[in-house]
């Protein structure tokens, strides 16, 4: 797969929750963190994702905002 976006996290699959129409798909790219996407249950169910599966995150956003305490 070749694609433009750069930030691009290896992880593997903790689980998988879907909902009416959306999924919460929660990725573990280092031990104890966690990335969650919101995905259609259509495309877990054509990319065939279940927990314990080797995936990427690709983030591609136009705003990334940090604040501090």
């Amino acid at each position: 797969m070749k694609i433009s976006a750069r930030n691009q996290i290896k992880g593997k699959i903790l689980d998988v929750k879907k909902g009416a129409t959306t999924s919460h798909v929660r990725l573990e790219i280092a031990p104890g963190q966690v990335i969650t996407a919101s995905i259609t249950n259509e495309s877990v169910e054509e990319l065939f994702l279940k927990p314990g599966d080797a995936a990427v995150a690709i983030i591609k956003s136009s705003d990334v905002m940090i604040a501090i305490d």
